[in-house]
């Protein structure tokens, strides 16, 4: 079997690509690949901060949840409900030491009056403002999230079933 060489100049030099097309494609593709790289740690970093507020969410709503079982007396002259708190995210052990997010938060309790708000004055004995807020940090950034309701005398936690 022979193999045919082309020996015409002009149609070898027509198929190669030259020099410009080579750097003109690479800086393409470089930009592409940046471009993909920047938006998927952009989506990454978005579902990290995501899940940090839902968490932080979900721990205010396990404290509320707490305070409405409690009766009046329980709300307003105790200290059973605390006012500090901490709770942690995704603990693992990384090192010998654990890893994840510490959220800390306040529990404050006071009486409408000190708000400047709708209920009349009336009702300031018998009504109590509950706020839940959690501080945490994600990378460097302080973050914070806060919730209130209001507590009264005669609410719900009157029916919850008690031995």
């Amino acid at each position: 079997m022979r193999i045919k060489l082309n020996k015409d100049k002009k149609r070898r030099n027509a198929e190669g690509f030259t020099l410009a097309e080579v750097v003109v494609a690479v800086g393409v593709l470089a930009i592409s690949f940046v471009s993909l790289y920047a938006g998927m740690s952009a989506g990454f970093a978005m579902t990290r901060v995501s899940r940090e507020n839902l968490r932080a969410t979900q721990i205010m709503v396990e404290k509320m949840e707490g305070i409405r079982l409690f009766n009046w007396n329980q709300v307003t002259a105790s200290n059973m409900i605390p006012s500090t708190f901490t709770e942690r995210y995704y603990p693992g052990v990384a090192k010998g030491q654990a890893s994840g997010i510490t959220y800390t938060g306040t529990v404050t309790i006071v009486p409408p009056a000190t708000l400047d708000f709708y209920p009349p004055r009336a009702y300031d004995k018998n009504m109590r403002v509950v706020s839940v807020e959690v501080r945490w940090r994600s990378g460097e950034v302080p973050r914070s999230r806060r919730m209130s309701t209001l507590v009264s005398k005669n609410g719900l936690q009157n029916y919850v079933y008690d031995r």
